[in-house]
């Protein structure tokens, strides 16, 4: 099985909108572990209606979440205990996309983080990036800690407002491959993403051969 998590520099710098291009792209069936508030409209019914081809699968998250936390805190507030072992790949023979509950260094519990899962699985990560005041020390944290894992990084994608100094300054400091750029939306359809999605499409190919040698899960 091919699969690619999607994982951001924070919280809020558009993971779920970079899932729904790369579902809609790839033609691939999407999974979100860990769903922490907004049960009622969760990431992956998100993604879902932002799709429009209809190959790909949604599956079923593992833990839904009543808030919108941390998922160590809020399964705390829920009475759960969030265990890795539990959070396994769901079977499929199409391209796996994961969108990660936070960034990379959010806890799970009080032992371990979604780095953890990261190293469990190992699969390739696509990175997303925003830029703010803070996010180019964000994103060379965050690839850092991607490869002083030992974790393939696919490439970055920048989504939001364009910033040309600061993402040459990521591209050429950390020599990740660029994947791509989502500017802003103000309203998500359909037709938005399935039109960023072919626009991008062909930065997209080279993953299909990145993941052929990954092992059978």
């Amino acid at each position: 099985m091919r699969t690619i998590v999607v994982a951001g520099i924070g919280t809020g710098v558009g993971k779920t909108v970079v899932s729904a291009i790369l579902v809609e792209a790839l033609n691939a069936d999407y999974w979100k572990p860990i769903q922490a508030g907004d049960l009622e409209k969760s990431d992956t019914l998100i993604v879902q209606d932002l799709v429009s081809n209809t190959q790909s699968v949604f599956h079923k998250e593992t833990y839904h979440l009543s808030n919108a936390m941390s998922p160590h805190a809020a399964s705390k507030l829920d009475g759960i205990e969030i265990k890795s072992e539990h959070l396994t790949l769901p079977k499929t023979e199409n391209i796996l996309i994961v969108e990660l509950a936070g960034g990379l260094m959010v806890p799970l519990n009080s032992e371990e983080l979604n780095l953890d899962l990261l190293k469990t699985w190992k699969t390739p990560v696509v990175l997303v990036s925003k830029n703010y005041l803070g996010s180019i020390n964000h994103t060379l944290l965050s690839l850092e800690a991607l490869r002083a894992n030992n974790i393939a990084v696919a490439g970055i994608i920048f989504n939001g407002e364009h910033n040309r100094e600061t993402e040459e300054l990521i591209l050429n400091y950390t020599k990740v491959k660029f994947l791509g750029r989502v500017p802003e939306l103000h309203e998500l359809t359909k037709n938005q993403i399935k039109k960023i999605a072919e626009n991008l499409k062909v930065n997209f190919q080279d993953l299909h051969g990145l993941y052929e040698n990954q092992s059978a899960r």
